[in-house]
């Protein structure tokens, strides 16, 4: 049974494969008429890079190895990989005349929270992962 801390790690993993694809595949984003193909183009390319990190993620959440120093790296780099996409996406509102959803779709609900609790939750499942791996170390 994986542990809290995996757990979690793991559900930012799947919602990043998968958010993208959820949130853009519809008449807002990859359907809309009024966007030009080069903004569907980076779309497409955004939700790619949201399927690949979210990927990479769970392959490091869930890598087992015989050596401790290689989960604790494993853990770090899935902490990393899975936190890039949501800080991206956070980053997206400093550019010009960037705004989270089309005036004719309504504001919808603020990605910022979005963000924040899954940002949220790759901490949480670190320090308890960390917290569970370096404990076992010192029982060794």
């Amino acid at each position: 049974m994986p542990s809290l801390g995996r757990i979690l790690l793991g559900l930012v993993g799947v919602t990043t494969s998968v958010g993208g694809y959820i949130a853009d595949w519809n008449e807002t984003h990859v359907y809309n008429p009024r966007w030009p193909p080069h903004a569907k183009f980076h779309n497409g390319q955004t939700m790619s890079m949201g399927l690949v990190l979210g990927l990479s993620t769970l392959y490091y959440t869930f890598r087992s190895s015989s050596s401790r120093a290689i989960e604790i790296e494993s853990l770090h780099t899935a902490a990393l990989l899975g936190s890039l996409y949501w800080i991206t996406q956070l980053s997206a509102a400093l550019y010009p005349g960037s705004l989270a959803v089309d005036p004719e779709f309504g504001s919808g609900f603020p990605q910022a929270y979005i963000c924040a609790v899954l940002l949220s939750l790759v901490t949480i499942g670190t320090g308890l992962e960390r917290r569970r791996l370096l404990g076992s170390e010192k029982r060794e």
